[in-house]
């Protein structure tokens, strides 16, 4: 055969990464691919990211459908990034001309991915994205082909390096949340609206694309419960090393009697399992199935990590290597059954602002009964009170920490039983809940 001729949109970080990568290891791609695989177009609206790459060989394209529909070039590899045109636009030409695509558009295959997984097969053209999820890590390829006959109940893990830096840097460092993030900007590692990152959006989009794939369902990721970082503190961190747990935003995807549950939150992990030992920009990634459970470790994120990814789809399509885009025809994927986070049962841990004064701690216990919510600790730090001041709320002593650690309970029974200690008046701010993960 002859070589595999790639058109490449997008020459930022990974752009640059993959030009780098497809010209200094030509010839063992060649061999491991059992054909070369040629850059021979680009189409970029900005410089390279990378100076130093020479491009003086390639065509240009105007803009990034007219590469799409180019007739010269065998693969269209997508790098610009966002649901929605030009990448879409571009992907769906390629797609519709019978021309493969490789991307590492996370936010497009979460909201487009089953229409183009359906595009695809209509035009018998390949859809490969492993470079989507977790950067460096092949988590894609092992839940869509290494698994055999397994099957898989759980996937949860570390998709995002941005929060995954800021909870470390806090929890080793004793930063505040706000200084936490500015080292991540300043490095690199945080956009400068970081909203998508430490929102949860970004490993939300991810969490999407990993539940089609284990559970052989239609991405859904409109049915994923999505909390962000931003209201960890540094006091829940210190509580929680006591305590004996890490704090990380996990995405979490698994089936359960009431459909298939997808989640994205802050939660506490035991110190000494895997995934709490997963610091800075780390991914990782725990598969749980009835034949076996495995983790995988990795960078999630950056030039060098999302590249090898992209060019490993590359050499999968130059050597004939070809899987359907969500891991079965489309035709085969089920309707996922939602199971609504009120429906979550497992352990939580609840930080307490209470208001010093007789009466709070028995208007706590009693929510809690009334709810059948069993304790299995309460940590109650007093305040440097000041002196009472009869009824008047201004002359009060300072509100106290209260911490308490479930047993396992639901969503729904906890919400409303901080509904009813918040009726009550007896908190001074905001509850903090997060969610217990044992392993």
């Amino acid at each position: 055969m002859g070589a595999l001729k790639v058109g490449i949109a997008g020459l930022g970080t990974v752009g640059s990464a993959v030009v780098n990568m497809l010209a200094s290891a030509k010839e063992q791609l060649a061999e491991r691919a059992g054909r070369s695989i040629e850059l021979v177009a680009f189409a970029s609206k900005d410089p390279p990211r990378d100076p130093s790459i020479d491009l003086s060989k390639l065509k240009q394209a105007a803009d990034p459908l007219s590469l799409a529909k180019d007739p010269g070039i065998d693969v269209f590899v997508e790098l610009m990034g966002g649901e929605g045109d030009p990448a879409k636009a571009a992907v769906e030409a390629a797609l519709s001309a019978g021309r493969s695509v490789v991307t590492a558009n996370k936010a497009l295959i979460a909201k487009h991915g089953n229409a183009l997984a359906r595009l695809a097969e209509k035009h018998n053209a390949a859809f490969a994205f492993e470079a989507a999820v977790a950067g460096g890590i092949p988590v894609v390829k092992t839940l869509r082909e290494g698994l055999g006959g397994a099957k898989i109940s759980r996937v949860a893990g570390i998709m995002n390096g941005t929060c995954n830096f800021i909870l470390t840097s806090m929890q080793k460092e004793g930063r505040s949340f706000q200084d936490a993030l500015k080292e991540a900007q300043q490095r690199g590692y945080a956009e400068a609206d970081p909203t998508f990152d430490i929102g949860g959006f970004d490993t939300a989009h991810k969490l999407a694309i990993l539940t089609s794939l284990a559970f052989g369902t239609e991405i859904d990721v409109e049915a994923i419960h999505i909390e962000g970082i931003e209201s960890i503190s540094l006091a829940d961190l210190i509580a929680a090393d006591q305590l004996g747990y890490r704090v990380k935003l996990l995405g979490v995807a698994e089936r359960t009697e009431a459909g298939i549950e997808q989640r994205v939150h802050p939660t506490m992990v035991p110190k000494g399992t895997v995934i709490a030992e997963i610091d800075g920009v780390l991914n990782a990634v725990s598969i749980k199935s009835d034949a076996l459970e495995l983790t995988l470790v990795g960078p999630g994120a950056g030039g060098p990590a999302t590249s090898s990814a992209v060019v490993a789809d590359l050499v999968d399509l130059a050597s004939g290597r070809r899987s359907h885009a969500l891991g079965r025809a489309t035709a085969n994927l089920a309707k996922p059954k939602r199971a609504a986070i009120q429906r979550h049962e497992g352990g939580y841990y609840i930080r307490l602002a209470a208001v010093d004064r007789p009466g709070t701690m028995a208007a706590i216990a009693k929510a809690m009964a009334a709810e059948k919510i069993s304790l299995e600790s309460i940590v109650q730090r007093h305040a440097n009170s000041r002196p009472h001041g009869g009824d008047d709320p201004k002359l009060a002593a300072s509100p106290a920490p209260v911490i308490l650690i479930t047993y396992a309970t639901t969503e729904d029974a906890v919400r409303r039983a901080i509904a009813a200690i918040e009726k009550d008046g007896v908190l001074a701010e905001l509850p903090q809940v997060i969610r217990i993960e044992k392993s």
